[in-house]
């Protein structure tokens, strides 16, 4: 349930940053459009060559720039991209902080659990690991519980108990996979329905004017490099957490490994 929680506090912070972000993108449409009517009424007229080498000597902001591109590569197309965006950055954001707080000192609690075992016995142990969160203590409170009945057992147990974990830590990768395959599809599917659309308004002026052709290609190339944008955005996440899983798995090998040899002293005393 807190994980549940704590995925939509993350994509509420994600989609409240992308309103306010559209807001302001939407407050500076009208000036965006005076601008293309002010563009259009000056390229009616003949430039030099000079001219064309000076340009206008304004630099645009790179958020209106996004507005821009935006708009052409359409709304549709590209709001899907943007939610996959952001419902992917809410999961990637929802799986780093579970792995943070699932980082445990093994050492540390190898060192209290052995000595909790010399002071107290096993249910001093299992105490221990009650008390202590995180995947590697729940794995050795599976082990310890079943003590009695040998460490070949608990060797077992422990297996089967990291497996389960393992199976939590990778819980919604799939949907960032998801994402990641998602993304680019859409824009590639935007891509060809402009296409499309481009070879209707060349077939309806009769005429194959490069200025047709070249705004239709322009269009409909902009939701690819949306998706592929947000593609590889959501892929440098996913490969982090896969690091940092594989990290955790390495570690919870370790830790039951010490586990099992200090149940093997205690089993000799």
């Amino acid at each position: 349930m807190k994980k549940f929680f704590m995925f939509l506090a993350v994509a509420g912070v994600l989609t409240f940053t992308a309103n306010i972000a559209s807001a302001q993108d939407e407050a500076a449409a009208g000036q965006a459009a005076a601008e293309q009517v002010q563009e259009a009424a000056q390229a009616a007229q003949p430039m030099t060559a000079e001219d064309l080498l000076k340009g206008n000597g304004e630099e645009v902001p790179f958020h209106q720039q996004v507005k821009s591109y935006f708009i052409q590569g359409g709304p549709a197309f590209m709001s899907a991209i943007i939610l996959c965006l952001i419902l992917g950055l809410a999961l990637a954001i929802e799986r780093i902080l579970y792995l943070a707080f699932a980082k445990t000192n093994n050492k540390k609690l190898i060192a209290k659990i052995e000595e909790a075992l010399a002071n107290g016995g096993v249910e001093s142990a299992l105490d221990v690991c009650r008390n202590t969160k995180g995947p590697v203590a729940s794995i050795f409170y599976d082990g310890l519980l079943h003590y009695d009945e040998g460490l070949d057992v608990v060797e077992k147990r422990i297996a089967s108990a990291g497996g389960v974990q393992m199976s939590l830590m990778e819980n919604n990768l799939s949907w960032i996979s998801l994402f990641i395959s998602l993304a680019p599809s859409l824009g590639f599917l935007g891509t060809v329905l402009g296409m499309v659309q481009a070879f209707d308004a060349i077939e309806a002026a009769g005429d194959i004017s490069p200025n047709i052709v070249a705004g239709g290609m322009k269009v409909a190339l902009i939701t690819t490099v949306g998706g592929l944008i947000v593609a590889m955005i959501l892929q440098v996440f996913y490969n982090y957490i896969l690091s940092r899983i594989d990290a955790l798995s390495i570690d919870m090998e370790n830790a039951s490994i010490d586990l099992v040899d200090a149940l093997a002293k205690y089993d000799k005393k």
